[in-house]
């Protein structure tokens, strides 16, 4: 049965009821008329009476209320209602938040997206905060509804809204605070706490709209050093105050802090240990002891002798919790002396059928603060009322009871991208008798480790892992299971990567009773019995991180459960899928090694025959371009040419990076970072010409933001007649090769390394790969080049260059590794031109080097990956080397200047007009603001998501079904390239046709994506979905139904389509009157601002308009009607709707 391996999938055939209807059978029912009254946070949702007759279908339940709807209230949800299989109970739970649980721990994640729903503990938010789980699953839910009061004596629970409710049993799950020190100034604007999604929010917005530069984070603990994180990803400096002498003090030691300062320094980030912090400064120079100032917060002080008051102008406070007991106070139940709900083994608190779980539980007077035991105590709770109250018998051995007797305080984190992980005895006394540490401290690759074993070293008693933390799983199994340790215990202690061999994946441990998953304490036995239930066709890495909640934690763990489902598939006779897509059921290697060895190179020249030889379907935004980029390393054509632009993601097929609002940006080669004077000239005459914003970037080149797409072929034309060729910053491909001025200039220098970054830059540009690559020539030892953090680098040497390969600067750091030293320029580039090439032939689809370089297997004598490279590329242990070096060769020989082709070609000049059907031109000014930023212009800031001006929607699913419509010519089939969108302007609004000959369909839609409101979707690429004919739009790979405009990847977001069809030569398309298509679609009216200005012409009709947000412009509303067709204009287009402007 599922129920028995999945957790919390039953789901209840009643139907979702209103609040009201919870009513204890042991209480009598009171009056249905009660006043209706909504969340005053919300005002929203919430609409039902507060009670209801006794004679309820559901009043012979057992009413469950759990107080606070965080990580823990929502695990005991879940178990609760995998342990109720006959329905006794009745779950309602209050949520003080605007949105129902989401994953706090991945908090800082939510810089990535800034979309609340991927960090939601269930599925994906509707507008009201809730998720479609609650109603599936018959589980009320009060979203913005905090609990104030509870009445243990009449057993009742009461909302800040008013609302009343009765229980059986009631949970507090109310979680902690922040914990604020009384520091003089806490009080001041600009000081912030770190707990929810709001507070994130809230710094994004005060640091943009304050311009803040610098910012204190007052802890240096876990909950510190991630809203460090947070504050780094804000592009904001981050300075980390720490009142202990070092970080993380409970965790690790003085060894493991400066190998984790280190890696955060490295960052950008300051470190301040040892910091008495005084006061908050303002602006005004008060340090505010009495509190009477509400000036910004503008500095830091301490009390530390000699130390200067530190400028920020921010403060994020996250030094720590206290238990949220307000509501348990009130109650009467038993607390701590510092809170906290006094609760026994089972979770109980000091009141009849009231219990505690989660940070507010007080168990032998420790709070916990971290999941894995708060998902502990949920399991014991909710089995404990299973069968306390509702008279389950839970199989249990003997006498047993479910019971909560304390928790493994074990972690592993990655935080700031280093990992950080303790388990067991981490500070022992250096006196201890019984203790014998070995430690591995490793200052120059930032890794610390330190293992406490018993005096005879036969058994691991605990350890700190700081920089290299990918043994954990086995050393933590080692230490719980008191498992024996290998005879040389000293093998132990080495970091993987140090100990020579392979970097093979962490062998997990084969016993099912081994713990996997600490945050949800799930087992192998129960990831490969799901593995089982779900079969060979069901069991992929999403389904099985639901249905048994292993990984969705804080995801350590998921590597581990990727290799048990890999080796459970492989005993089922099925295999980890690891296709590129639906169209494809190969990876990209196993794809290029079909095409390289076809034995017909003509019958796979191009996507569709590769398709029709090896895939199905359509193809998509994912397959498609990864074929782009197998023909172009193989072929080498113009990517523009043969239908090869519908391949191209949102950047290739534009020739250009598409930045916010569509516009785009232009980046010329700058070979070796050397420019003449008169370039730069040239550069600065077309960034004034076109208005464009101007930056150098980190590769030694300049970048020039803000071009409209059709405005690139002049501005290029104007950079070629200047010597500069395309920099291919769009493509994944070379970007630059960086370089010091190496012995022309520098007094250090022993090798000309401007001229060799020249010569290697000039041979592999243009070259596409399965990912962007940059390289980097130091001249001397003294790295100025930082070539070792570089996909490839060469320093140079008396005798010639080293050259080392498999850095990367990204978002994982890696340091590139020696492959060979001492060697002359021929043979760095012989060299080069075989692990190029190699790579390209082997890499996954979007892998950068260093990954890939990472999981080649080791040399036959050991020694990782580079000893392999080193046979294959040096020894030719493949024989393989004669093909590297002609294809090559033949990429470097058939090189061609992009735009150059472009510009001096009139039909690839027009795959660049704004609108195929006009010569007029909306400008960008018209459909983004653009605000001055230190005398260049830039695009104003984009809204967050539920802002207006995002989640766009029409007024009603069919707002012109009313309207008389009339057929108008768009163009000539001609004028519309196949299987890609071309945009067309009618009146003031920007439609998208869509040649799709693969399937000899045409569909129109509107060009505007709603999620952001950017009028690009005809930029994007077409494809299918299960069959049904899809676009994505290329700013956020959001995907759409060309034929409904539904939103196909999860969102309830939605486009407007047009029937289409061909009269002869010509494509027609069904529209209504285009004052009534432009007060709906048109540009002036969706123009994204900064601010809640209406739009800039003043001309947009003011129709009703629906908004997912909820939001409109303050002060907008209808415009006032003058004649009988504006009247029709706006009364046909919904005039239902609250009146705001479009």
């Amino acid at each position: 049965m599922r129920l028995s391996v999945c957790l919390a999938v039953a789901t209840s055939s009643l139907t979702v009821r209103d609040a009201s209807s919870f009513v204890s059978p042991k209480l009598s029912p009171r009056p249905a008329a009660f006043a209706l009254r909504s969340s005053p946070k919300l005002g929203r949702r919430n609409a039902s009476p507060l009670r209801m007759s006794a004679d309820s279908d559901e009043s012979d339940k057992t009413k469950i209320v759990v107080i606070g709807n965080g990580m823990v209230g929502q695990r005991f949800m879940e178990n609760m209602i995998a342990n109720d299989v006959d329905k006794k109970c009745q779950l309602a739970t209050f949520c003080e938040e605007p949105r129902a649980a989401y994953n706090r721990v991945k908090l800082t994640s939510y810089f990535e997206t800034l979309d609340p729903s991927d960090l939601s503990m269930t599925s994906e938010f509707d507008d009201g905060g809730r998720t479609s789980w609650y109603d599936e699953n018959d589980v009320e839910l009060y979203v913005g509804d905090k609990a104030v009061s509870i009445d243990t004596a009449s057993k009742t629970v009461t909302g800040e809204s008013g609302r009343e409710i009765p229980y059986d049993v009631a949970v507090l799950a109310t979680g902690s605070f922040p914990f604020v020190p009384p520091i003089p100034g806490r009080h001041r604007p600009g000081v912030f706490v770190y707990r929810t999604i709001e507070d994130l929010e809230n710094m994004l917005a005060y640091a943009r709209a304050n311009n803040v530069k610098s910012a204190a984070v007052i802890g240096g603990g876990l909950l510190g050093l991630e809203a460090a994180k947070a504050v780094a990803d804000m592009n904001v400096t981050s300075h980390i105050i720490e009142f202990a002498p070092i970080l993380m003090c409970r965790q690790i030691d003085q060894g493991g802090h400066d190998a984790l300062v280190g890696k955060i320094e490295e960052l950008g980030l300051e470190v301040h240990c040892g910091a008495r912090t005084e006061s908050f400064v303002g602006e005004d120079g008060t340090d505010d002891g009495d509190e009477s100032s509400d000036s910004p917060v503008a500095a830091l002080r301490f009390s530390n002798e000699g130390w200067d008051d530190l400028p920020v102008q921010m403060v994020v406070v996250s030094c720590g919790i206290k238990p949220r007991d307000e509501v348990a106070k009130q109650a009467g139940l038993e607390l701590g002396e510092r809170g906290g709900v006094v609760v026994d083994e089972q979770l109980k608190a000091s009141a009849d059928d009231v219990y505690a779980i989660g940070e507010i539980a007080l168990y032998n007077n420790f709070i916990y603060g971290l999941i894995a035991p708060g998902y502990t105590m949920a399991d014991v709770c909710a089995k404990t009322i299973a069968a306390d109250t509702l008279g389950y018998d839970l199989k249990l051995a003997g006498d047993d009871r479910p019971e909560f007797t304390g928790a493994d305080l074990s972690t592993k984190l990655k935080l700031l991208g280093c990992d950080v992980a303790s388990f067991g005895e981490t500070h022992p006394s250096e006196d201890d008798p019984d203790i014998s540490s070995m430690v591995w401290n490793d200052s120059e690759g930032g890794i610390y480790r330190k293992l406490n074993f018993s005096k005879d070293r036969t058994k691991l008693k605990g350890g700190i892992l700081v920089g290299d933390a990918s043994d954990y799983s086995r050393l933590h199994t080692m230490y719980i299971e008191e498992g024996e340790v290998p005879e040389n215990a000293g093998t132990l202690l080495p970091p993987p990567g140090a100990r020579g061999g392979p970097l093979e994946e962490e062998e997990v441990s084969t016993d099912p009773n081994a713990q996997i998953c600490s945050c949800n304490d799930v087992s192998r036995g129960a990831i490969a019995a799901a593995v089982q239930e779900l079969g060979v066709d069901g069991a992929t890495l999403p389904a099985l991180k639901k249905c048994t909640k292993a990984g969705s934690g804080c995801g350590g763990c998921e590597p581990q459960v990727k290799q048990i489902l890999s080796q459970e598939l492989e005993k089922l006779g099925g295999a980890l899928d690891t296709s590129m897509c639906e169209h494809f059921g190969m990876s990209r290697p196993e794809l290029m090694a079909l095409i390289r060895t076809d034995p017909d190179p003509s019958s796979v020249d191009s996507f569709e025959k590769i398709l029709a030889k090896y895939g199905s379907g359509d193809g998509c935004e994912v397959c498609k371009p990864a074929v782009a980029s197998i023909l172009a390393s193989m072929m080498n054509g113009i990517i523009l040419d043969d239908g090869r632009d519908a391949l191209l993601d949102t950047n290739d097929r534009a020739l250009a990076n598409m930045q916010r609002g569509g516009t785009y940006s232009v980046v010329p080669r700058v070979p070796g970072g050397e420019l003449s004077p008169d370039q730069l000239i040239a550069l600065g005459v077309a960034a004034n010409k076109y208005n464009l914003y101007s930056k150098i970037t980190g590769g030694q080149r300049v970048d020039l933001f803000g071009a409209a797409k059709h405005q690139l072929p002049d501005i290029w034309e104007d950079l070629g007649n200047a010597g500069f060729e395309s920099g291919h910053a769009y493509g994944k491909a070379l970007r630059t090769v960086k370089s010091c001025v190496g012995s022309t200039w520098c007094r250090y220098g022993v090798q000309d390394s401007v001229g060799f970054a020249v010569r290697v830059e000039n041979r592999y540009k243009g070259i596409r790969s399965p990912h962007k690559m940059k390289g980097g020539v130091s001249g001397c030892a003294r790295e100025c080049a930082e070539a070792v953090g570089k996909d490839f680098g060469m320093i140079a040497t008396e005798h010639g260059y080293n050259l080392y390969v498999g850095g990367n600067g990204g978002t994982i750091p890696e340091h590139a590794q020696l492959l060979a030293a001492d060697i002359d320029e021929d043979t760095v580039l012989t060299y080069l031109d075989r692990y190029i090439m190699y790579y390209i032939l082997t890499a996954d689809k979007m892998e950068r080097m260093a990954p890939w370089q990472k999981k080649l297997p080791s040399g036959k004598n050991g020694g990782g990956p580079i000893e392999h490279l080193k046979e294959v590329i040096i020894e030719d242990s493949l024989g393989i080397c004669g093909e590297l070096d002609n294809r090559m060769q033949y990429l470097v020989d058939t090189y061609h200047d992009e735009w150059a082709e472009v510009v001096k070609d009139p039909a690839r000049r027009k795959k660049f007009q704004q609108f195929v059907n006009t010569d007029e031109t909306i400008e960008r000014e018209d459909m983004l603001e653009f605000v001055d930023q230190r005398g260049q212009q830039r695009p104003a800031d984009w809204p967050a998501d539920g802002q207006d001006h995002t989640n766009w929607a029409a007024p009603d699913d069919d707002v012109f079904a009313r309207s008389e419509k009339s057929w108008s010519r768009v163009g000539s089939v001609a004028d519309f390239p196949v299987n890609v969108g071309t945009p067309v302007l009618i009146g003031n609004t920007q439609l998208a046709v869509f040649n799709n000959a693969q399937r000899g369909e045409w569909y129109v839609t509107q060009n505007m994506c709603p999620h952001k409101q950017a009028f690009v979707l005809s930029q994007g690429i077409i494809g299918d979905a299960a069959g049904t004919p899809k676009v994505a739009c290329p700013l956020h790979k959001k995907t759409f139904g060309l034929d409904t405009g539904a939103q196909l990847d999860g969102g309830d977001l939605k486009i407007l389509t047009f029937p289409v069809k061909l009269e002869g030569d010509d494509v027609m398309v069904e529209l209504p009157a285009v004052e009534e298509l432009d007060a709906i679609l048109g540009t002036n009216g969706l123009r994204v601002l900064k601010s809640d200005c209406t739009d800039i012409a003043g001309d947009a009709l003011k129709v009703p308009f629906k908004s997912r947000n909820g939001g409109s412009p303050p002060g907008v509303g209808l415009k006032d009607l003058e004649t009988d067709d504006e009247l029709k204009v706006t009364s046909e287009a919904g005039a239902a709707m609250n009146a705001t402007a479009v």
